[in-house]
């Protein structure tokens, strides 16, 4: 029998439940099952207002209030008043708490290490992965204005470099590019803004100020993560960022070996126009009024 695509996700799932040790009672060896780690987990990341655990998790508020008085009962978390609005209920971890976190940490980094270790094939392994949490938290994907010079940013711009190399005919050598200063991708002038798939940067873009105008710069988003319409809600953040600052019109350039970036700033309403700097790089020039 030839499997039905329908097969092929359904061995999927059942291998992915297996996997995690979504059916144990006790979850990598520690004494309560899957729900009421992954509360912990998310505590221990920095989420603590319930209602967005409630939300980052897809869990019912009867669940939700259940793992959580659990977690209460062995002495793991506490629970009480935002001390800045009383109306949101915020959970903490105890110290016990902070040491069952590390342990759960430790032992899901080996067991993700062992996997790799034990795969002929770890970097495609990592894609297909990629692909799979990209397209499962679509809508879970989060935007953040961020400082250029942070290493998240630094990773996606370096990502952004090395797809370029590859896909130029001639290379590319950012110090040959009008690569512009951090500053000028920051307020007041510009801005620069990363996406997030569960704490993992999937794409980036930046905005340039030249005084009265902006430009779009450096956008970028992870082959794993294309086809979730990324790229245009990147450039809706940019586009409202210039007017924020008070641009009159943004001007962007690429390359025709991009096709699918010159496609998508002519779908998004962007008009073709004349060569405006001396980028050895670029051939493709695009201009929007604000």
């Amino acid at each position: 029998m030839t499997p039905s695509a329908i097969d092929r996700i359904r061995r999927f799932h059942r291998a992915v439940t297996r996997e995690a040790g979504v059916l144990d009672d006790s979850f990598l060896g520690r004494g309560r099952p899957l729900g009421a780690a992954r509360v912990l987990n998310a505590i221990g990341r920095g989420i603590t207002e319930v209602g967005a655990i409630r939300a980052y998790l897809g869990l019912d508020s009867g669940l939700m209030s259940r793992l959580l008085r659990g977690l209460e009962e062995e002495g793991l978390v506490v629970t009480g008043a935002d001390r800045g609005d009383a109306r949101r209920r915020v959970a903490r971890l105890t110290p016990a708490g902070r040491a069952e976190f590390d342990a759960y940490e430790a032992l899901s980094d080996d067991r993700a290490r062992r996997l790799l270790e034990d795969h002929p094939k770890a970097d495609d392994l990592l894609e297909a992965m990629d692909l799979i949490a990209s397209a499962l938290g679509r809508d879970a994907v989060t935007f953040e204005e961020v400082d250029p010079r942070t290493d998240t940013a630094v990773h996606c711009l370096t990502e952004y470099y090395g797809e370029l190399a590859r896909r130029f005919d001639t290379g590319y050598d950012v110090h040959l590019s009008s690569d512009p200063e951090a500053t000028d991708m920051m307020r007041p002038r510009g801005a620069f803004f990363v996406a997030t798939s569960d704490g993992v940067p999937i794409g980036c873009g930046g905005l340039k100020g030249h005084g009265d105008w902006g430009e779009v710069k450096r956008l970028w988003v992870a082959p794993t993560a294309r086809g979730l319409k990324l790229a245009t809600r990147l450039m809706d953040r940019i586009v409202a960022a210039g007017r924020e600052i008070g641009h009159s019109h943004l001007r962007l350039d690429t390359n025709s070996q991009l096709p699918e970036a010159v496609q998508m700033y002519r779908r998004l309403g962007w008009r073709e126009i004349d060569r405006f700097n001396d980028d050895p790089y670029p051939d493709v020039f695009f201009e929007k009024r604000l």
